[in-house]
């Protein structure tokens, strides 16, 4: 079966275009400029260059973009301090704090202290259960990107068997959520979960969460399903030279491609949706904040 490779840095590509548009018309209707808060605490270096690409992307989007950096040092009375100011300042629509955080910081504590109207990483408990309610709040930003991706590759979700390999409250539970509203009968799988290579090969999709590099292989996959790999791992790669590494995701592209529908790479595939996401629930955050209806925006 030919499979199709679903392009999530095209997807995340058109919806930052669209955003943008919205944005504009926000500012021309409303004379309101959403604007995205970041806080990144210490120096580890994969949260340098994410933040520097948010907020390179934040300002391409026509939004204000907002960075505080604070030594490791910083204590976290200091770091609440910051996050109680950051929620007082009409000016800040969204609130992301980039984890991890050093180890003398509690990071559920950092999350509830996030406005809930502000939490645009859709962590806070208030968010998680508007989510597992089916009401409206804001979503956490990998797994919304994911269930976009899954939308753009199947007609219907209606009636669909999605296995969801991973039940973290970053990706697993949330994306299962999200598929529940659109009519999946999900089931989530773990590490203690019987039989794994049998629930997984009954997924019309199948979407890998889990953190294991290559886990899933191509005979865990049924003929057709299309397969969401959420997974981002570096491994070593001798073969491109001494040193050198590579980035695979928690399916075994290759052998998974050969069964599926529509597999998305890594990277590639679900990665450039974060950011994309996270500009979408700043945009939501600050419509809701304003009283103003987020679906007069063509997204």
């Amino acid at each position: 079966m030919a499979t199709s490779i679903i392009d999530g840095k095209d997807y995340a590509s058109r919806l930052r275009g669209k955003l943008k548009i919205a944005v504009n018309d926000l500012k021309d209707k409303y004379n309101i400029t959403p604007g995205l808060a970041v806080v990144l605490v210490g120096n580890d270096p994969a949260s340098e260059i994410y933040v520097r690409n948010k907020g390179i992307q934040t300002k391409e989007a026509g939004m204000n973009s907002f960075e505080y950096r604070l030594p490791e040092s910083t204590s976290e009375d200091d770091l609440l301090a910051k996050i109680e100011q950051l929620n007082a300042d009409k000016s800040v629509n969204g609130i992301l704090v980039q984890f991890p955080v050093p180890k003398h910081m509690e990071q559920q504590k950092i999350i509830e202290r996030i406005l809930p109207s502000k939490d645009v990483d859709g962590l806070h408990p208030v968010n998680s259960g508007y989510l597992a309610s089916g009401l409206k709040g804001l979503v956490p930003c990998t797994p919304q990107g994911a269930s976009l991706l899954i939308k753009d590759s199947l007609p219907s979700l209606s009636g669909l068997h999605a296995v969801i390999v991973g039940r973290s409250n970053l990706v697993g539970k949330p994306i299962a959520q999200l598929l529940l509203k659109e009519n999946c009968t999900v089931t989530i799988c773990h590490s203690r979960t019987k039989n794994l290579k049998e629930v997984c090969l009954s997924a019309d999709i199948l979407v890998a969460a889990v953190g294991i590099p290559e886990m899933v292989k191509g005979d865990w996959v049924k003929d057709g399903a299309v397969v969401i790999d959420v997974g981002i791992n570096r491994l070593l790669a001798p073969e491109k030279g001494e040193g050198k590494t590579k980035l695979v995701g928690d399916v075994d592209f290759d052998e998974a491609g050969k069964k599926s529908s529509a597999i998305t790479p890594v990277p590639g595939g679900v990665g450039p949706m974060t950011i994309a996401c996270l500009l979408l629930n700043t945009l939501a955050a600050t419509c809701s904040q304003n009283n103003i209806d987020f679906s007069d925006f063509e997204l």
